[in-house]
């Protein structure tokens, strides 16, 4: 399900994005100014798309090829709620681009935004792959397989 966030002044709209998650601010999370930490949101950011990356591709091994410029407008502090929105927009050989927007639920200010965040399937050897796909999936069709467990997991000890 897409949630639009309601849009005003400080927030542009984000239509469309169809990934979603949120993260609230802790003291941990704080810089020295008492703000969110820009190392921490970025961190956030990063794993959120690779997981997006690994639906979307359906491979369990992916890496962040380039995260663009991060243009940040506003902060947040210690107890405010913080939306990242996702979408791909394209789909390369072996690759997903998608665009990032994340807002302050708290104030409703745009935090950042980040044009475009490329990431690469990848084999076991860490070789780039094609995966096939050009369209967004909003199943779970492109779940990755589950692993073989070794030396016969789940027999008795």
């Amino acid at each position: 399900m897409t949630v639009t966030p309601p849009t005003t002044a400080d927030t542009p709209r984000t239509e469309g994005m169809n990934f979603y998650t949120r993260k609230w601010v802790r003291p941990e999370d704080l810089n020295a100014n008492g703000t969110l930490f820009g190392g921490s949101l970025l961190r956030w950011i990063d794993e959120e798309a690779a997981i997006y990356a690994i639906i979307q591709l359906g491979n369990h091994r992916v890496v962040t090829k380039l995260i663009s410029e991060i243009d940040f407008r506003a902060s947040a502090r210690e107890g405010d709620l913080i939306e990242m929105g996702l979408i791909a927009t394209h789909f390369g050989r072996t690759s997903l681009t998608m665009k990032a927007v994340v807002r302050n639920m708290i104030t409703r200010k745009s935090i950042l935004s980040i044009d475009r965040i490329v990431f690469v399937g990848v084999d076991e050897n860490g070789c780039a792959i094609p995966h096939g796909y050009s369209t967004i999936t909003y199943d779970r069709d492109r779940m990755p397989q589950p692993r073989s467990e070794e030396c016969g997991a789940g027999a008795d000890a």
